[in-house]
């Protein structure tokens, strides 16, 4: 007996490639639990800052402590409006980021060759990491007594100390990504017969991505916490200097408004990294 084709029993029919629709009620359940842990995220962050507000506010209220120690929350709310009415506030934040920037561009863009140079030649490695290893043990503070020496106390001091501070996490990180690189995927750039160039865009990059973005990323958090503290050793504007200023005045609502200013531009740092990371996991996806 002849078998027809278009018997279902014998031949079935093929699976569809048509992409399956997403069901409505399939995306709801599941962007309702990310929205909940989201609040409950916040939620559990704030009760740490709001007890210790309380705490503050409380103290204020009950002059537990003197007001010219430590002032009440209106007074430094209302400190908080006029340095940022009159613009003296954002005048010192672009001033410290500015000094972060220049650093930024020029010891990240060191540490980036230093941590390519060593991971990718034994031989460099051998003559530059010991030298390197032993003054990264050196603090930001260490350096500055010899900086005033040869670029004296100007600006030159504030950039190229904050610099120094930026290289050592840079170039370590690239250092370990490299070196953690798996060989299989070396050994494809040996098959194709990668150029240097080939090799680091679509080898090297891709693979040591999260490692230059946790370099990145500690090397913006020293660099910020750097320039506020060599701007509270030398300096005539930036938060650091508004901080010393301040306290040499007294005047401690300023000092508090400071620092809650160096906290607030911290986190809004680390929030447009993590975007910026998020946007490139995409780019090393699509490299290999």
């Amino acid at each position: 007996m002849a078998v027809s084709t278009d018997d279902p029993n014998i031949f079935p029919a093929a699976p569809s490639t048509q992409p399956a629709s997403v069901v409505p009620s399939q995306i709801w359940p599941h962007a309702g639990k990310l929205l909940l842990s989201l609040i409950n995220t916040i939620l559990l962050g704030s009760i740490l800052p709001l007890v210790l507000f309380g705490l503050w506010w409380v103290a204020a209220d009950r002059h537990w402590i003197a007001e010219q120690i430590l002032p009440p929350p209106a007074f430094v709310w209302e400190s908080l409006k006029d340095v940022l009415q009159s613009g003296e506030l954002l005048g010192h934040i672009k001033i410290s980021a500015s000094r972060v920037a220049w650093s930024l561009l020029i010891g990240g863009s060191a540490g980036l060759l230093l941590g390519f140079g060593m991971g990718l030649s034994r031989t460099f490695k051998a003559y530059v990491f010991p030298t390197f290893d032993v003054l990264a043990q050196l603090p930001v503070l260490g350096w500055i007594p010899l900086l005033i020496i040869f670029v004296g106390i100007e600006e030159p001091l504030k950039v190229t100390a904050v610099s120094i501070a930026v290289v050592v996490p840079v170039a370590l990180s690239t250092l370990h990504g490299i070196a953690n690189i798996p060989r299989p995927l070396l050994e494809v750039g040996r098959v194709y017969q990668f150029d240097t160039l080939q090799l680091i865009t679509r080898i090297v990059l891709p693979a040591t991505a999260p490692s230059l973005f946790t370099g990145l990323r500690q090397g913006v958090m020293q660099a910020w916490l750097s320039v506020v503290f060599v701007e509270l050793l030398s300096s005539s504007e930036g938060l650091g200097f508004l901080m010393a200023y301040s306290r040499s005045l007294s005047q401690i609502d300023m000092v508090i408004v400071a620092m809650l200013a160096i906290g607030a531009v911290g986190i809004l740092i680390e929030l447009t990294l993590r975007l910026i990371e998020s946007r490139l996991q995409g780019w090393r996806r699509n490299a290999f």
